[in-house]
């Protein structure tokens, strides 16, 4: 199995360390859980989030440095063989400080959010797989009630359905998750729905389930995860309920980071950030309700993303401040995640994705 790994490079107020020079390329041994580095791809700096194209061709990397005036989302072709990376083209995103980037369903596509400038943007897909100049782009307004953290919008992710009709963004600096109706052919995103959550959460980052009748949202300021109820028909989410991500006695500084949920739909996991665990939640199908199952500690620190193995076997995290991916199996009857399997070092990982 072909692993690739974003890390940061260059220092930010909001990093402990930055020892990464890229973009890396692993081969991951599922049974050991130990990964054999196969490539390391400079000259892009902080690519701390990627997106693999559902057609396995081309790789996604977003640039997300804070000093600079725009973000940039660096696109690669996919050595079908080996898995290497060979680099392909560069666009600006149209706003500052890029944080996540997605493609649609047919690789026609890409979306990024920019999370300082608050704004989102659809590139096309060119015929090598690089991406063109954007054709569509929306700024957020708004702000929330943390005057450090809400002074204005900041649009953390944009999800795709699994239809191709729409697309959502979670802004953490308003409390809000943005519908826009996407129309591929045109090249456009046009606003389509907003929903509110409570005041101070934050949102973060957004998943669906397999059956796409529920979503969840990672809210970072207030440590919850959000389920949410969707109407594929209307193209809407509503609020269901939320759930604390961190212990009831845990009064230290934390914050959430990334969502994930299991291949079987049963199951849904959330990392902290500063209680450096995982949370595991089983959920009702029927409803989109969660159950807390428990929190299992990341052996690491700042586990940003994860990710889950396309089997539904094991869990990597990406723990960014302790140069580790840490290796977990995941009991497919129960969801808990058991006695680590492999500790690799990798240096600042912040982003893992599995290749085709």
């Amino acid at each position: 199995m072909r692993l690739y790994v974003g890390t940061y490079t260059r220092p930010a107020p909001y990093l402990a360390a930055t020892n990464g020079h890229g973009l890396y390329v692993y081969d991951f041994d599922p049974g050991s859980g130990h990964l054999t580095q196969v490539q390391e791809v400079g000259g892009i700096e902080n690519p701390s989030y990627l997106c693999l194209s559902p057609d396995g061709r081309n790789l996604h990397a977003i640039w997300e440095v804070l000093d600079w005036p725009e973000g940039l989302v660096s696109s690669y072709a996919v050595d079908p063989s080996s898995g290497e990376l060979t680099y392909l083209g560069v666009q600006g995103t149209r706003g500052s400080l890029a944080c996540y980037v997605m493609m649609d369903s047919r690789s026609r596509v890409a979306l990024v959010a920019n999370y300082l400038s608050g704004s989102v943007a659809m590139f096309p897909a060119q015929a090598d797989g690089s991406l063109g100049a954007p054709s569509s782009v929306d700024q957020h307004t708004g702000s929330g009630i943390d005057p450090a953290r809400q002074e204005g919008p900041h649009a953390h992710c944009i999800v795709v359905t699994a239809d191709d009709r729409f697309a959502f963004s979670a802004d953490l600096g308003t409390d809000t998750i943005i519908g826009y109706r996407l129309d591929l052919d045109a090249g456009t995103l046009a606003p389509h729905s907003s929903l509110s959550l409570p005041p101070g959460s934050g949102p973060r980052h957004l998943v669906f389930a397999p059956d796409g009748r529920h979503a969840w949202v990672v809210c970072e300021l207030a440590s919850t995860i959000a389920s949410l109820a969707y109407d594929a028909g209307t193209g809407t989410l509503s609020l269901i309920e939320s759930y604390p991500m961190l212990p009831a006695d845990f009064t230290g500084d934390s914050h959430c980071a990334d969502i994930q949920v299991h291949p079987s739909g049963r199951f849904v996991y959330g990392s902290n950030r500063g209680h450096d665990s995982i949370t595991m939640f089983a959920v009702d199908e029927a409803t989109g309700r969660l159950r807390l199952l428990g929190h299992r500690p990341t052996e690491g620190r700042t586990p940003r993303n994860f990710t889950i193995t396309p089997d539904g076997r094991s869990l990597l995290v990406a723990n960014q401040d302790s140069d580790t991916v840490v290796v977990m199996p995941i009991d497919p009857e129960t969801g808990l995640l058991g006695p680590t399997q492999a500790v690799d070092p990798v240096p600042t990982p912040v982003c893992l994705r599995w290749g085709p």
